[in-house]
This record gives C-alpha cells, structure tokens and sequence, in this order.
C-alpha cells in the first residue's frame, strides 16, 4: 500500500512516517535548547550525549548504542572533543582502550538538554492535557515493550533509542 512521504499534513502518513517526523522534530528542539542555552552543537551530536555513561563509555560502546560504526562515532567523538564537551582517558580496566569522558562543559550541556527535554515534556501535556500525554507514554511504553529482542526465539524485532544516560 503506498504512502504519501511528501505530504506533510499528519492526516496523510502512515503512522511509522509521523513518528519519524515526532522523533526528528523532537531531536532538533532538544538541540536548539542546548545551544540556545549556551552549548554550540550539532544535532549529529546528540548520538554521543544520548549514549554516554556518567563514568564514560567506551567509543566501541557508544558506536553500538546508536547503531553507528566505530568510524562514525569517532568522528563525532573528535568534534565534541574539539568543542570541549569530552576528553579520552587510560580505562582503568584496561590500559590499552580509552574510555570518552564528559567535561565539565560537557555535563553541563547534557544538564541544558534535560532541561530542554523538561520544557518539552510540559509542552506536549500542553497540547495533549495531562490524561492525553499519559495515553501517549502507555502507548510508547506498550510498542517499546513489544520492539525488545523476543528472547525465547533469539530474534530481534527492533531497537529503541537510550534516553540521555547521565
């Protein structure tokens, strides 16, 4: 059954389609909060800060947390360490590999994104009431919940995206 991608009236997209749309203008919102808020980055950069651990992370790690090759992610890795918001440490596990570490700046960008995140939150109550936004979440919850690897058959469904980790 073929869909209209180049209508942009949500009345005349799939499903799948607006919540790629949602997911997009979500990401860039959350991104023009950070730099509004004083923290110069691009949208690109959101799959460093989304995937990082407070303690640091492995570039291994993030590039498979966001679906990316290592490659990639060292690429966004070097622009934000070019930006001051990461540096690269020994890991004390392991001398050999190096663990990607938020900054001080970086923290605090990442502090400026949940707060965008936040006034984003109240936003869609806004839009949808408080009842409707709780619908939402249940029903985000409920095709999460189904999109996890079925363990008894082995297979993956699908992936999800990790909320900002710190």
């Amino acid at each position: 059954m073929p869909t209209d991608h180049g209508s942009s009236e949500p009345a005349h997209l799939d499903t799948i389609s607006m919540l790629g749309q949602a997911y997009s203008l979500l990401g860039f919102q959350i991104v023009d909060g950070v730099v509004g808020a004083g923290f110069p980055q691009k949208p690109k950069h959101s799959a460093v800060f989304a995937q990082i651990d407070p303690s640091g992370s492995r570039l291994t790690e993030l590039a498979h947390r966001a679906h990316i090759t290592p490659q990639a992610m060292g690429e966004l890795v070097d622009d934000l360490e070019d930006l001051g918001y990461v540096i690269r440490q020994p890991d004390p596990t392991d001398r050999r590999a190096k663990l990607i570490v938020l900054t001080d700046q970086g923290r605090a960008a990442v502090e400026a994104g949940k707060q965008a995140i936040v006034g984003l939150e109240q936003r869609i109550t806004e839009i949808l009431g408080k009842a409707g936004h709780q619908v939402l979440r249940e029903t985000l919850a409920q095709l999460l919940a189904e999109g996890q690897p079925d363990t008894e058959a082995g297979v993956t469904q699908a992936t999800t995206t990790r909320s900002i980790r710190t």
